[in-house]
């Protein structure tokens, strides 16, 4: 296992959870001071997409990014993750990827506004994507 590697998608699924809670407690609070001078992430908070079924995107980014962090964590402590661990952290940040894609989609062409934090969450994600990846590809590569 390359302890870079393993590190730095556990310290990205942390700044993932962190910056998903901020965005919650933002959006449950509708205090536009935590926007930091930007105007565009009270846009983006008040847009139809910052909710899924009534459910606000950022907690959908903290269960996300605290199921990475979780798997990343136990895969070498618990036995049944120790050969598929890896396989599903990249599974679902492959998920996370796919989806803060689409969100970025509707920032920049459909809301027309982007919020910092988002695009910190959007990094994050890709980050603990390419992460994955290569850790998979080198294990594949091992056997």
């Amino acid at each position: 296992m390359d302890k870079k590697l393993y590190w730095g998608a556990i310290a990205a699924s942390l700044v993932g959870v962190a910056v998903s809670i901020y965005l919650t407690i933002y959006k449950l609070t509708d205090n536009n001071a935590m926007c930091l001078s930007s105007g565009d992430c009270a846009i983006v908070n008040a847009s139809r997409y910052s909710e899924v079924y009534g459910v606000p995107v950022a907690i959908i980014g903290i269960i996300g990014y605290l199921a990475i962090l979780v798997v990343l964590l136990l895969e070498t402590r618990l036995t049944p993750l120790i050969d598929i661990g890896n396989l599903l952290a990249f599974g679902m940040s492959l998920v996370g990827l796919l989806f803060s894609a689409y969100l970025t989609y509707l920032e920049l062409y459909v809301i027309k506004a982007t919020c910092p934090f988002c695009f910190t969450s959007a990094i994050a994600i890709t980050i603990i994507f390419i992460f994955t990846l290569i850790r998979l590809a080198r294990n594949e590569a091992e056997k």
